[in-house]
């Protein structure tokens, strides 16, 4: 579950959130919808650590993580950018959370590997990787420390409109096997349509809830 109190959020004197409180009920997949520079991804940051709120509390499975690292939380985070390491191969990517914890990679680099039909790409570098392919890495390197809470920042607007829909299917896919809350921001209402169990919309700062199936202000 994904509980935020009162979040906010200012860069000098533009306010970027504005008392955001929302909750989200564990297993739901809750796509967040706006236009640029609304303020999604800074509540993403927020919500896995890269940024502290100005104001307010996070909440993850009943846990304050407000103060917590990032590393702390057991969220995966797929940023817009994808953020590929260039000099790491593909199987290097993948165990990277893992090694940073101390544990082994190998098993479950293979495992994700697979899952993903990545396999064949293991000793890859990034710059000979296709858009899908580098997508469904960041997946798999998100997914490796096995996290609870999945966060996606539009994860489908580099792809072109033939994969798109594989790219959908493969996302709610994992979400079920994987057993995961998922926050997949967008500016998509399509996307929105054919993914969400929880829809919302982000307007200067602020959250509507567009279905019923959480609160939210």
């Amino acid at each position: 579950m994904i509980r935020l109190e009162n979040i906010s959020w200012s860069s000098g004197e533009r306010i970027i959130l504005d008392d955001v409180t929302l909750e989200i009920a564990s297993g739901s997949y809750a796509v967040l919808m706006g236009s640029t520079g609304c303020g999604k991804t800074t509540l993403l940051e927020i919500l896995c650590g890269l940024r502290r709120p100005t104001r307010g509390r996070v909440w993850l499975d009943e846990v304050d993580v407000t103060d917590l690292e990032p590393r702390e939380r057991g969220i995966g985070y797929v940023p817009q950018d994808l953020a590929l390491f260039p000099g790491l191969r593909v199987r290097e990517q993948i165990g990277f959370a893992l090694k940073l914890r101390g544990k082994p990679a190998g098993a479950r680099v293979k495992e994700l590997a697979e899952e993903l039909n990545i396999a064949a790409l293991l000793d890859r570098l990034p710059d000979g990787l296709s858009g899908g392919e580098k997508q469904r890495v960041a997946l798999a390197r998100a997914l490796a420390a096995e996290p609870r809470l999945l966060l996606l920042d539009e994860p489908l607007s580099a792809l072109d409109e033939a994969m798109r829909g594989e790219a959908s299917a493969m996302l709610k896919r994992l979400q079920q096997q994987h057993a995961l809350t998922v926050l997949h921001v967008t500016h998509s209402t399509a996307e929105a349509q054919e993914l969400a169990s929880v829809r919302l919309r982000m307007v200067t700062g602020r959250i509507t809830v567009e279905s019923p199936d959480l609160r939210g202000a």
